[in-house]
């Protein structure tokens, strides 16, 4: 028997007691030690994602732990060994698999959403999704990987280049790893965010934020680049205020990379993006490059873990882990699944 955690709908999580799934041909099955919650399970909560979500589903994709058991062909792999999943499961066939962007498929089961997730003790999923832990890294940490590689590829996908100045709208979690990740590559990172818990992280961490309730971004901006604007700007928040402001930010030709999810349409001064050339950029998901380098960047200690974590609470308390965050005032909750020990 496992634990895990449903969403039965209606804003309600239920903890319960199940029989653990054994791993058909090609699975695995992981013992999972630490869940990470983000904003899309926010979202599952909210009910804004009822129609891929089929209630009572566990969700959670954010995750580390080991294998336990392994499934009938599965190869390369070991019982025992420290994994994470990489959580995208493409069709191969439809125009984008066959295009080489399977990352986006058209009919991608993203794995944690629109089929069972991590907030369990025991998960079983497709071989071809693991990914190996390097010794060192602990399984606390290693629960950070896959929002680190979301991180990644919109750093990877914006082309921001050394010595650019880039802004960073939102210093939630995914937030401070983008700023985190375009310091590696040299840039020069100023953060907008309301919540002052997040900018005292933020500032802890040695980056540069701003309230923009009492600091213009603009101004900010232009204070450090001379009237020109940055040359990429990352719209995390996903809020309407967010998506105005980012235009505004941008030099002529810069980068908006869009990775917030806005549920609902936002205006966008199209004017701005015609008359400084700028480019519109969409950052879903990720690639599996990005999640190697998600790992290198953990196991190196370039992306500092221990201060993204503000808590960690044990699977029975997964619903009041969800109070706390939607009260403000943390950066990253994990669920200890049971597996860490």
């Amino acid at each position: 028997m496992t634990q895990a955690a449903l969403y039965v709908g209606n804003r309600t999580f239920t903890v319960v007691d199940r029989p653990a799934v054994p791993p058909g041909p090609g699975e695995v099955r992981v013992v999972v030690a630490y869940t990470g919650i983000c904003g899309t399970d926010l979202h599952v909560l909210h009910g804004a994602m009822d129609h891929r979500v089929s209630a009572p589903a566990v969700i959670g994709h954010e995750m580390s732990g080991r294998i336990a058991e392994l499934g009938a062909g599965v190869t390369g792999w070991r019982v025992g060994d420290a994994v994470t999943v990489m959580p995208l499961a493409w069709c191969g066939d439809c125009p984008a698999c066959r295009a080489g962007h399977q990352h986006v498929c058209h009919r991608l089961d993203f794995i944690g959403i629109d089929s069972p997730g991590a907030m369990q003790g025991s998960w079983t999923v497709p071989a071809g999704t693991l990914v190996a832990l390097p010794e060192g890294l602990s399984l606390r940490h290693a629960a950070l990987i896959e929002p680190t590689a979301v991180a990644v590829h919109d750093v990877r996908r914006s082309r921001l280049a050394a010595g650019e100045r880039a802004v960073v709208i939102g210093a939630g979690p995914v937030g401070l790893l983008i700023a985190g990740v375009a310091r590696t590559a040299g840039a020069h990172v100023l953060l907008v965010e309301l919540d002052p818990h997040r900018r005292d992280v933020a500032t802890r961490l040695g980056f540069t934020v701003v309230d923009p309730a009492t600091t213009d971004p603009a101004d900010a901006v232009d204070e450090r680049t001379g009237g020109a604007g940055a040359a990429v700007v990352f719209e995390v928040s996903g809020s309407a205020g967010g998506i105005r402001t980012a235009t505004g930010l941008l030099a002529v030709r810069g980068r908006l990379v869009v990775v917030g999810i806005h549920p609902t349409p936002r205006e966008v001064d199209l004017h701005r993006v015609f008359w400084r050339e700028l480019e519109i950029v969409g950052a879903r998901v990720y690639q599996r490059v990005d999640f190697t380098e998600a790992v290198r960047l953990l196991a190196a200690g370039e992306v500092p873990a221990e201060d993204l974590i503000t808590e960690v609470v044990p699977l029975r308390d997964v619903a009041g882990a969800f109070d706390a965050l939607e009260r403000g005032g943390v950066v990253k909750i994990l669920i200890d699944c049971g597996g860490g020990r």
